[in-house]
């Protein structure tokens, strides 16, 4: 069998690198066990390839992004899951980003609940925590509820305390970013209530003007690759979220979804991410999906799942989230629809054995990370109908850009 120049390459410096694994953030342990869109066409590039919600390629203030910080651990032998726990650990830790971990958008009691899961192809493992509270790494501490407990799933207090025996510190997730966009979105729930708008608010000495308009951050970069999205009065809304998957060049995937979950969410609300086959799906004979967006959209057709079940079948990435989100329209309630078309947005994300990739969303206008031998770079998601054809409904429930 012929091998390629780039697969010798490669594996020779896995194997190098294999003598020695780095170790995850804060001491961890590495594992050491092995539609109608027509967008342009993704040239075969090879492994390995490293796929990843656009919140993956944002700075954090260290200037890292989590897509990079993967990348580098990949390319120098690290097991896969090691990897992407790693990038995903750098927007986890990013106050500024109010999608995921510290500084995530709260509950309607203004309290951050957590969520997220993992999968590891080459040990056919798993692991996820729900609603678990001021521990802002969510992801590693999935992990390690698979290497360390017959488990899959902990939730809530139980999680919290797993966490806290496996080492990690508490902390207060709610920033005084997300303090204020919660106390905001307590403002405008309706006219009737006890809140004042901000509008009737007087400001006081040297207090800083609230966001106007679109409400967006200064970075521009930061802000368009984002699932965060303002209202008319500046408050944000999200359902959270970064999906990240691997594959090595020896072919060994993982995958992990981490998030803070729908933002003003009733307590104890679970979405998709933490939720195997739905939020993330890895098979290491076959390939690895996950998905941002309307958490409630994807469950009822466990959408990662099935995405790695189509591309079983033969599909190539592209084609097999195109066919999932097929489903999704078809899974969705009369509430949500408006002409034959659902009034979410929701993202998919995927890559096969052999290193091929695709992101698919359900409107035009989102945008994926990748990385390969041609470096990250911000890429667009195909899509089943044109930005045009989104419903024009309020924010009750659902998420449209301004």
């Amino acid at each position: 069998m012929s091998v390629s120049r780039r697969d010798f390459l490669g594996a020779g410096a896995a194997a190098a690198a294999g003598l020695a694994l780095p170790r995850l953030a804060e001491g961890m342990p590495a594992i050491t066990v092995r539609g109608r869109a027509e967008p342009e066409i993704t040239p075969f590039a090879g492994r390995p390839v490293i796929i990843s919600a656009a919140n993956g390629y944002n700075r954090d203030s260290s200037g890292k992004r989590g897509i990079e910080v993967a990348w580098d651990m990949l390319t120098k032998g690290a097991d896969p899951l090691d990897a992407i726990v790693s990038g995903v650990q750098i927007v986890e830790l990013d106050p500024n980003d109010n999608s995921v971990g510290l500084g995530g958008l709260p509950n309607e009691d203004g309290v951050v609940e957590l969520d997220a899961s993992c999968m590891h192809g080459p040990t056919k493992r798993a692991g996820a925590v729900g609603a678990i509270q001021d521990i802002a790494t969510p992801a590693a501490v999935a992990r390690d509820v698979m290497i360390h407990t017959d488990h899959i799933f902990l939730v809530g207090e139980g999680a919290k305390r797993f966490a806290i025996e496996m080492g990690y510190k508490p902390q207060n997730l709610l920033t005084e970013r997300a303090r204020e966009y919660w106390v905001k979105w307590k403002s405008t729930l309706n006219p009737g209530d006890n809140w004042l708008d901000p509008d009737q608010i007087p400001p006081m000495k040297g207090q800083r003007p609230a966001p106007t308009g679109a409400g967006r951050p200064d970075d521009e970069e930061y802000s368009s690759n984002t699932h965060v999205w303002f209202d008319r009065n500046g408050v944000p809304h999200t359902y959270g979220t970064i999906n990240m998957n691997a594959i090595t060049a020896s072919g060994d995937i993982a995958s992990v979804t981490t998030t803070s979950g729908l933002s003003w969410k009733i307590p104890g609300r679970v979405g998709d991410s933490p939720l195997i086959g739905a939020g993330q799906y890895c098979d290491n004979e076959v390939g690895a999906a996950g998905s941002t967006g309307r958490g409630e959209a994807n469950i009822k057709v466990c959408g990662a799942f099935l995405a790695v079940e189509f591309m079983r079948q033969g599909m190539t990435p592209q084609a097999a989230l195109m066919k999932v989100m097929e489903r999704v329209i078809a899974m969705t309630e009369d509430r949500l629809m408006v002409n034959g078309k659902p009034t979410f947005q929701l993202q998919y994300y995927a890559v096969n054995k052999k290193g091929e990739y695709a992101a698919a969303c359900c409107y035009e206008g989102s945008t994926f990370a990748v990385a390969d031998e041609k470096g990250a770079r911000i890429e667009k998601c195909a899509y089943m109908y044109k930005a045009s054809e989104q419903p024009a409904v309020p924010l009750s429930g659902v998420l449209r850009k301004p």
